[in-house]
């Protein structure tokens, strides 16, 4: 029966006159936005391994690691933008940052179509990383302003699996390039994919600018009425929103339990994705030993990789919600399933006819695609954490996270996944395993200290409401 009953109130909410209104605009205006820039945002990054295998290797001649190293000059982009466009949004209105973002990168997109060498594609990706430093975090910092902690998770599943929808369809958007298009005034069908995916980017930061609401205290969304911005400022806690250009606010910052306890625990879960950002999938298909594939099952296989992760995403994020926001259950299944997808790869490498092996390959591969789960699950942990703490603070918080999970990922994908260990990663698969253990423990700490942090902010909110309430009734 108390199942039943948690049930019930989980899909029959309670809201205030005006309530549920509100938030079916807000569902509609940026969610619409935020997914569907996400979803570009993760075209425009997964088209380089698309385009790898699609004839950009032979056609550029790349050789040896430099695959990865192009993914570290966007990483190395990536980290240089993250705080200073999370700071930005406390001066520049959101509706107008994040789609100027995207107006540049679609065009550096759009630019890598004419590239002749590695070279030049590197240094377009590191720009390209500064653009899209905001997009991730920025996003979680607008939903977690919007959003109370029994909405957001869902809410942050669905944005997270949009952008591995774009991974998931930018694969089927390459094939159908290249039987369509290949050739087509001389282009090849690699170049073609890169002016599509930046031709499809722009409409959407479009919309953002006319669209967009910014945040509940600065909105000026013409279909929002006075009433509904008053209503969406009380859903959130009343936080003092001071200048985060401070001495007091970066000490402050910098020798907080949470910034390092969030950032290191999405350095350490960011690295069990590691399988899926590295394409390694992909890679094992162009090296396979027994078979040759082609261009178009090399670009449609790997896709049950995000496939798996946007179930994984939707059921993570939305049973965390259910059960009142423990979102560290998430980082013990990632751990048992990076284990164990690692030991599965690991035994195959060592069967004396690969081909028998492949199976096994496919089905651990697809299976460590559910860890992508921790993207939305992590970020609205630390969100519900973060709930009654300045704005920016919360936003440097998620902006270093992260910062530090691509700081490490700079390097570690070279060293442990780079694409010449192909097609088995040894050296890949242990280091998995040493981090997927790691976020075992990682989590148990973090989640007891989140959790008595939550309910000592909430008894001090309580009290000082009390006490405004007593001044008033003296008054």
């Amino acid at each position: 029966m108390a199942f039943k009953a948690r049930l019930h109130e989980y899909f029959h909410t309670e809201y205030q006159p005006g309530e549920k209104t509100l938030v079916r605009k807000i569902d509609f205006f940026i969610l619409t936005f935020c997914c569907l820039s996400y979803f570009t945002n993760y075209l425009d990054r997964s088209n380089l391994n698309n385009a790898y295998v699609s004839g950009m290797k032979e056609e550029l001649g790349f050789v040896g690691n430099q695959l990865n190293q192009i993914n570290s000059a966007f990483t190395a982009g990536y980290v240089v933008g993250q705080i200073p466009a999370n700071l930005s949004l406390h001066f520049v209105r959101p509706r107008i940052f994040f789609p100027s973002c995207m107006i540049v990168w679609a065009g550096l997109t759009m630019v890598t179509a004419s590239v002749h060498n590695p070279q030049s594609i590197a240094a377009i990706r590191f720009f390209q990383g500064i653009a899209e430093a905001t997009t991730f975090v920025g996003t979680h910092y607008i939903l977690g302003s919007w959003y109370t902690e029994r909405e957001l998770g869902k809410r942050s599943g669905i944005f997270t699996a949009s952008g591995l929808a774009g991974t998931l369809i930018g694969g089927y958007i390459q094939s159908g390039i290249q039987t369509t298009l290949h050739q087509k005034h001389g282009l090849s069908g690699w170049r073609w994919l890169f002016i599509i995916d930046g031709l499809i980017t722009i409409p959407v930061a479009i919309y953002g600018f006319i669209f967009f609401p910014d945040t509940p205290a600065r909105t000026k969304a013409f279909y929002l009425t006075e009433s509904e911005k008053a209503l969406a400022v009380s859903r959130v806690p009343p936080v003092e929103d001071k200048t985060p250009w401070s001495w007091r606010f970066f000490r402050r910052t910098a020798t907080s339990k949470f910034f390092w306890g969030f950032m290191l625990l999405w350095i350490i879960a960011g690295e069990t994705e590691s399988f899926g950002t590295n394409a390694l999938l992909s890679l094992y298909m162009k090296s396979h030993p027994a078979y040759k594939y082609d261009v178009v099952q090399l670009n449609n296989y790997p896709t049950g990789v995000p496939a798996a992760g946007i179930v994984s995403t939707l059921f993570w994020a939305t049973l965390t919600d259910f059960l009142n926001g423990k979102r560290y259950l998430v980082g013990y299944f990632i751990g048992i399933t990076g284990i164990v997808t690692s030991a599965l790869i690991l035994s195959a490498s060592h069967y004396e006819d690969p081909a028998v092996a492949t199976p096994i390959v496919f089905g651990a591969y697809y299976w460590a695609g559910a860890v992508y789960a921790c993207q939305a699950t992590f970020f609205a942990w630390a969100n519900d954490a973060l709930r009654y703490e300045e704005h920016m603070f919360r936003a440097i918080v998620l902006a270093g996270m992260n910062l530090g999970s691509n700081v490490i990922n700079a390097w570690w994908s070279i060293v442990f996944y780079g694409a010449s260990m192909a097609p088995w990663f040894t050296r890949g698969m242990w280091a998995m395993i040493g981090v997927s253990i790691a976020l075992f423990f990682w989590t148990g700490g973090l989640s007891y200290l989140t959790s008595r942090h939550q309910k000592m902010r909430k008894e001090e909110l309580n009290i000082e409401s009390h006490q405004v309430r007593d001044k008033e009734d003296l008054a």
